[in-house]
């Protein structure tokens, strides 16, 4: 995903969004529509938008900035709130959107704030970040992974939060992600429902940041496995967690670091 055009996502279609989506693909981001489900919240996590446009004439407007800002899945995700004048502005600011922009400004403005609000790495970080990944696996992450794919979810942890904790690159993402997959793998396995699917939730953020192949880890394998698994628990009652199927939890794949 790291490699990918920037997700922007537009949640629902508003009158302006044709012309949003337009204007952004021109300047090289992926426009994504958000349907205002119930669960929008979730679909959030398919693709993890580096920027989120929120339309404020839609009178639900605030709830779904004040949403996105508190749940820890989605916090890190910026809030352009698109109005007609300004009058939204300190609302919008109150409940932790970026911007506001007009939108009287939007052909001239929307691909510049974008590319200034976007979450995403700068080029020396994410140049910093190939470099390590082009590295073999350390001993403890090495450690880690055996321990998951043993079905060891608990014991994973110790072994990659002593690695995040020794790096300071930003590889150490790799670390956190992992270590949340198989966190939520032991909730899983213990019948806890809430937890397992929290987790797993928290987890993308860190995926979003990373390559396909990251220290000889198929990290786009392990992102698909754990959507796979996030999609089935958000689609069972809690109360059916001890009749989950097992398969979906893979293991991590290894490949060889070139």
């Amino acid at each position: 995903m790291l490699d990918a055009l920037p997700v922007v996502g537009l949640l629902g279609m508003p009158a302006w969004g044709a012309r949003a989506m337009q204007l952004l693909q021109a300047g090289g981001f992926a426009p994504v529509v958000y349907a205002r489900t119930v669960r929008w919240l979730e679909a959030l996590l398919d693709h993890y938008p580096a920027l989120l446009l929120v339309d404020a004439t839609q009178p639900a407007w605030t709830d779904w900035v004040t949403a996105i800002k508190t749940e820890q899945a989605t916090r890190r995700i910026p809030v352009l709130v698109v109005a007609q004048g300004r009058e939204v502005e300190g609302a919008a600011r109150e409940r932790g959107a970026a911007e506001l922009l007009l939108l009287a400004d939007l052909d001239r403005a929307l691909v510049e704030r974008a590319q200034a609000l976007a979450w995403r790495m700068d080029s020396a970080t994410r140049a910093l970040l190939h470099c390590q990944c082009a590295q073999p696996l350390p001993p403890l992450g090495q450690l880690g992974v055996q321990r998951f794919n043993a079905g060891e979810y608990y014991a994973q942890h110790d072994a990659f939060e002593a690695q995040w904790m020794a790096e300071s690159g930003p590889v150490r993402e790799l670390y956190r992600a992992i270590l949340q997959v198989g966190v939520a793998y032991h909730h899983l396995t213990h019948g806890n429902h809430a937890g397992a699917l929290r987790m797993l939730q928290r987890s993308v953020q860190w995926f979003a940041q990373l390559p396909n192949v990251c220290q000889g880890v198929d990290v786009r394998q392990l992102r698909e496995d754990a959507q796979r698994v996030r999609h089935a628990l958000q689609a069972m009652p809690p109360e059916e967690i001890a009749s989950f199927d097992r398969s979906l939890l893979r293991p991590i794949r290894l490949v060889t670091v070139l």
